[in-house]
């Protein structure tokens, strides 16, 4: 709202909540073909020409394990920035500098690890009540909100009102920065890809789980975008001000509805943030063992194991955990980390479904052979936007957004990026194309290199009938 007012948030969510939908579309078509937790990089594998297999599959399983990992530091971070505002809020007195920050953001960080560490079961269960604890939350802040702030915005600032905060002169630059925000909380939908294994009916389950992890936020958020945004008294104060709390949501909050009520808005925006971390720690713990099964990421004879009693891999969660830790550290180092911390989660996410989509539309656009959820004769279409679409915010989030450019307001997200797409890439091309050749399957206790639909089929039925077997199993014997 800054940047571009209450106009920038309402029509830069809208737009983006439609083209990210698209997005979606084309990636929940190519999930039904191909249900795995490898998920999108795996899909490249059945997607690309033979000889680039074993570089398109690397390159997508970085720039996605990258947009994960960096998504729980800024997820985390937030969570903990609002945690700060409530600390401020009821104590005033109390310094909550971004190193204390970065304290509670450590203890969120810890208390994801040991939740994803448990049975599936219990983690099914959590994201179960977090959805429901979201919406309710919604609800009470866009009912409670609106019926005690007195008195609320005119539909004319809602809807109408443009505010350049930006610094720039161009005011149409200024309204594609709202885009950056809005793109950063439309991404990560592909976890419900990597979960695909443990999702029953996964060639409709899976692709369904995209498409409603999108529509179900795009459509609730603009919901609750429209009444935090009437519930804005005086913009120059609540908003613009420097004195104002931050995030500035709970100074509207706190001037509208008074500090109780506050606090009850904030408890379940910050119980939304949370789950939303935790979700995406299950996500990326999944990614970074499907990779490392294949041999593609450090530690993998480590990662690609899984715990005996709870059977999730327990390595690779941790593992994203204390990346993610030390990520968060340029919090403290930088005012503007924070921000080069979300382009960055989105740039890699961007990029990861941009590959799949590509291929699928051009080298593969007569073989593909679709699943039971596809898009028919607007595939192509379809497909077409979206690349487009991902390669335009890809841009937008590298550019600087702030006025005049500093060493302090300075965009850094390409550095962190470049980082390790060379590390990983130079590696690639040094040693492990020698013996890298794309996804992995164990078949019959063998490791085999996937090349075909039969030995997804042969893959399948060997483990439909070792689950079988499994079953028929009395409770009480020791096998597994």
């Amino acid at each position: 709202m800054n940047d571009a007012g209450s106009l920038g948030v309402i029509w830069g969510w809208v737009i983006t909540g439609v083209m990210t939908t698209l997005v979606a579309c084309s990636l929940a078509e190519i999930c039904s073909a191909y249900p795995t937790t490898g998920g999108l990089y795996f899909w490249v594998s059945r997607l690309a020409s033979s000889d680039w297999v074993p570089l398109a599959c690397w390159l997508t399983g970085w720039y996605n394990w990258i947009g994960l990992c960096f998504g729980i530091t800024s997820i985390d971070l937030g969570l903990a920035q609002f945690m700060a505002s409530v600390i401020n809020i009821w104590r005033p007195d109390i310094d909550t500098s971004v190193y204390m920050q970065y304290g509670l953001y450590v203890g969120i960080l810890l208390i994801h690890g040991i939740l994803n560490s448990v049975a599936v079961s219990w983690t099914g269960v959590m994201n179960q009540g977090a959805f429901f604890a979201n919406m309710v939350g919604i609800l009470i802040i866009v009912i409670a909100g609106l019926a005690v702030t007195h008195p609320l915005a005119t539909g004319d600032f809602v809807f109408t009102q443009f505010y350049n905060g930006s610094g720039f002169e161009n005011s149409g630059y200024a309204f594609l920065l709202v885009i950056l925000q809005s793109q950063y909380t439309l991404s990560g939908y592909d976890s419900a890809a990597h979960m695909s294994e443990e999702t029953k009916n996964s060639q409709k389950g899976s692709p369904y789980g995209i498409l409603i992890a999108v529509v179900s936020n795009a459509v609730s958020g603009l919901i609750f975008l429209i009444a935090v945004s009437f519930m804005v008294k005086n913009f120059d104060s609540q908003i613009a001000s420097e004195s104002a709390i931050s995030p500035q949501m709970a100074q509207v909050f706190l001037d509208g509805v008074g500090p109780a009520w506050t606090m009850v808005f904030l408890v379940f925006v910050m119980v939304s943030i949370f789950f939303s971390g935790s979700a995406l720690t299950l996500g990326s713990s999944r990614m970074v063992y499907a990779f490392a099964r294949d041999g593609a990421m450090p530690f993998s004879s480590y990662l690609h194991s899984l715990h005996p009693v709870t059977k999730s891999p327990v390595w690779a969660v941790w593992f994203n955990i204390l990346v993610a830790g030390i990520v968060g550290v340029l919090y403290m180092i930088n005012s503007t980390a924070y921000s080069a911390i979300v382009s960055v989660n989105t740039i890699g996410s961007q990029l990861s479904y941009f590959v799949p989509i590509l291929l699928r539309i051009t080298v593969s656009r007569n073989s593909f052979v679709p699943g039971p959820w596809h898009l028919g004769k607007f595939s192509t279409v379809i497909g077409a936007i979206s690349c487009a679409w991902i390669l335009f915010t890809c841009a937008l989030f590298i550019c600087p957004t702030e006025w005049p450019v500093t060493a302090d307001n300075m965009n850094y997200a390409i550095v962190p990026f470049a980082f390790v797409m060379m590390l990983s890439t130079g590696y690639f091309m040094i040693w492990g194309r020698k013996w890298f050749k794309g996804p992995i399957r164990v078949v019959d206790g063998q490791e085999v290199i996937v090349e075909n639909d039969e030995d997804i089929v042969h893959t399948e039925n060997y483990w439909t009938e070792t689950k079988k077997q499994a079953e028929a199993v009395p409770p009480s014997s020791n096998s597994h």
